[in-house]
């Protein structure tokens, strides 16, 4: 198995490159933050790669820059993800006229199918499994109740990061070869734009909650303005919150400044009454 998934290396991306992301992406989650959350972690996983590929410094931050925007997925299958846009980063320093907008484009469209992999995988499968054995021996006593527990859900997760760079890496390989010498550039450009615009939405109304409670009318016959806003079109204050923050930040605005006055509003309404 081992041996189909590793790539020939046969430019400048080596093996021990790779290892170097497997080993960095452990740490994915330690500079998760509000902002761009899983941003850091990724460009930090990628940094020997791009070191060795951009030697000029100026390149080298162009390329970083490009992964330190919004990046969220699940770091259990993060890997795969990295292999591609190393074979991607390295096909786009041996070629000058490679657009660099596919690198981010596919990146940000890979985000959500890997999240719901992963995430039904280890934290709706793998997880259960471990916690129930885990569980049921540790209640008789059995010091083996949390080892299995580590094992059970450990050894799977490292397993699919490890194999995950490299497969990453072939496909990303194989793939831009082909769609280089077909010239469908453009159209995978925009094919994964617009799926990045689709997650980008998703995360938006997933993770945003709104809730005006203050009622109209009384009795039987009483709605609260979310019921209302509701039956104009569902989730428009998210909708209309995304496009203010939006326009905000477009305006230069400090990121940080726009999630304090967030703050500050939640806690208003909660206090007055019209946010529940």
């Amino acid at each position: 198995m081992s041996s189909k998934i590793h790539a020939d290396y046969d430019k400048v991306v080596t093996k021990k490159d790779l290892i170097k992301v497997f080993l960095r992406e452990i740490t994915y989650e330690h500079t998760w933050n509000y902002e761009r959350m899983g941003n850091v972690g990724f460009c930090f996983s990628m940094y020997p790669v791009l070191k060795k590929l951009y030697p000029d410094k100026k390149d080298l931050a162009a390329a970083m820059k490009r992964h330190l925007t919004l990046y969220q997925t699940s770091h259990y299958l993060a890997t795969f993800q990295m292999g591609i846009t190393a074979a991607m980063e390295e096909e786009n320093a041996q070629d000058a006229d490679f657009d660099t907008d596919s690198i981010g484009a596919v990146k940000t469209a890979l985000m959500g199918p890997i999240a719901g992999i992963g995430d039904s995988l280890f934290w709706g499968t793998i997880k259960v499994i471990a916690t129930g054995i885990g569980c049921s021996l540790a209640l008789q006593g059995n010091i083996l109740g949390p080892i299995l527990f580590l094992l059970i859900f450990n050894i799977p997760a490292y397993l699919c990061r490890w194999f995950g760079v490299f497969l990453g890496y072939k496909m990303g390989r194989e793939s831009m070869a082909k769609i280089v010498e077909s010239g469908l550039m453009k159209v995978v450009m925009e094919v994964a734009s617009i799926m990045g615009i689709m997650v980008v939405g998703g995360m938006t109304m997933d993770m945003t909650s709104i809730n005006f409670v203050t009622q109209i009318g009384s009795g039987e016959e009483a709605s609260t303005i979310q019921d209302l806003l509701n039956g104009i079109v569902p989730g428009l204050p998210v909708l209309l919150l995304f496009g203010v923050t939006y326009w905000l930040l477009k305006k230069k605005v400090n990121p940080l400044l726009i999630m304090l006055i967030m703050l500050v509003l939640g806690i208003a309404g909660a206090f007055f009454g019209f946010l529940g």
